[in-house]
């Protein structure tokens, strides 16, 4: 991490680990069976002041660094806690800045202190069955009626979605308008018309929940549309870089975690009368692994600054994400490749770096998405 106000950030990293020591690591394996965190344990993240850590004091929160948020998402990717940590950056990372930065004061203070201390559960609503990447293709709609909006559609892959007691919901406010004709709603999940499917089962990141959730002529009051009407797009974009941020953190942390992993067992391993450390391939793997890390992580540091001075641009977010996530898999993968036949057991952690690291590619936009949005930069659409 960025080595700004580095004795604070060393006080919360002393904090965050004996947190995920003492809260996480002896229920991991049940919320990985289980497909989901438990609901009480959002209560214990907020007692801790481990949500939404930088928000300011009046809605509850510690006001600290945009970098302390960054360090609970990378000590939870580090550690192995994928899932957990795509939870946590759901409602930190993604849904609180976009209350803090587009919602009304009354907005804000109602929703804001309940996220803080885990009373609210949040999730973000963008992609449907036919539309993930291709927002003009969204077909969830809200019409106006007198004082209400009333929605209509479905939608999947939704991080948080089972639990969640607050959605972010986008929909066609102006159908005719494609990707220009989008708002976004802060929905309360126990009004009549909302409901959920079951959680859906992934390859990885199995403690996270993940739901379709459909709207049936739910009807939301006119001032919980979020910002204005139809600059439902121009908020995503704006937004977007906080969240390939976010993935890019986990993306190198996650590295990092399974390096360490390997160079430990590597040394603990034998093969042919000594420690498979001492293979040339082995050391020449993990010097690979390494360096292809520090890459990374030079990247996400120049981006953490140029954040923090508000001149992160949507190009590098694409950038930045391209690199760090695809850099994972590949930093994962030979990370396995060391522990062998182990490597494919649930017994060795190793193996949940490796499924976990598989879905960084696709949500948050795809590589392929990013290379388009890279591309435009070079020569135009």
């Amino acid at each position: 991490m960025s080595e700004t106000n580095n004795e604070e950030l060393e006080l919360f990293r002393e904090m965050v680990l004996r947190f995920l020591e003492q809260e996480v690591a002896p229920h991991y394996e049940e919320w990985e069976r289980n497909h989901q965190l438990p609901r009480e344990f959002w209560n214990t993240m907020g007692e801790a002041g481990m949500l939404c850590v930088d928000l300011p004091e009046e809605y509850g929160a510690a006001a600290a660094s945009f970098e302390v948020n960054q360090l609970i998402a990378w000590e939870m990717a580090r550690l192995g806690y994928g899932g957990l940590g795509s939870n946590y950056n759901i409602h930190s990372n993604i849904v609180a800045p976009y209350i803090y930065n587009i919602a009304n004061e009354e907005q804000k203070a109602y929703w804001l202190p309940k996220m803080v201390t885990g009373e609210v559960v949040s999730c973000i609503a963008m992609t449907e069955p036919g539309a993930g990447s291709d927002l003009a293709g969204m077909r969830t709609t809200a019409v106006r009626d007198g004082d209400e909006w009333v929605l209509n559609g479905s939608k999947v892959f939704i991080t948080n979605g089972i639990l969640a007691d607050l959605a972010i919901v986008c929909a066609k406010t102006d159908p005719s308008a494609g990707a220009k004709g989008i708002s976004l709603f802060l929905v309360d999940t126990s009004l009549p018309g909302f409901s959920k499917g079951k959680s859906i089962e992934k390859i990885g990141q199995h403690a996270s929940d993940t739901a379709e959730l459909f709207f049936d002529n739910l009807r939301v009051p006119a001032n919980a549309l979020l910002g204005e009407e139809n600059k439902g797009f121009i908020y995503l974009m704006k937004e977007l870089p906080r969240e390939r941020l976010g993935c890019a953190t986990q993306a190198v942390a996650s590295a990092q975690g399974a390096l360490d992993l390997a160079a430990a067992y590597v040394q603990e391993r034998k093969a042919f009368g000594q420690p498979i450390s001492q293979f040339q391939n082995t050391r020449f793997k993990l010097a690979e692994v390494k360096t292809d890390i520090a890459l990374s992580n030079a990247l996400l540091q120049q981006n953490v600054v140029k954040f923090g001075k508000g001149e992160m641009t949507v190009e590098d977010a694409a950038i930045l994400k391209l690199a760090t996530t695809e850099m994972q898999l590949r930093a994962v993968n030979e990370c396995l490749q060391l522990f062998g036949g182990y490597g494919y057991t649930v017994e060795y952690p190793i193996s949940r770096f490796y499924v976990d690291a598989r879905i960084q590619t696709i949500y948050a936009g795809t590589s392929e998405i990013m290379k388009e949005v890279i591309s435009r930069g070079i020569v135009g659409r």
